[in-house]
């Protein structure tokens, strides 16, 4: 995910992915403890687009705060 894309959704859908995102994570570590994953560069992918939405989110909550 690009941050042209995350710049480009509206605060539902960053909420939304946000909550998908998390959910694939924990997929990921559950699969990592029974099963064998097969791209482990998953998890770090995806931890980079969680922190790319929680980065956004915020700075969309503290610029509403300033207004």
């Amino acid at each position: 995910m690009k941050a042209k894309e995350v710049h480009a959704m509206k605060n539902e859908e960053l909420a939304l992915e946000i909550k998908n995102l998390r959910g694939k994570l924990y997929d990921l570590r559950s699969q990592a403890v029974t099963e064998k994953v097969e791209d482990t560069s998953q998890f770090r992918k995806v931890r980079a687009d969680i922190a790319r939405l929680l980065t956004e989110a915020n700075a969309r909550t503290r610029a509403a705060a300033k207004k």
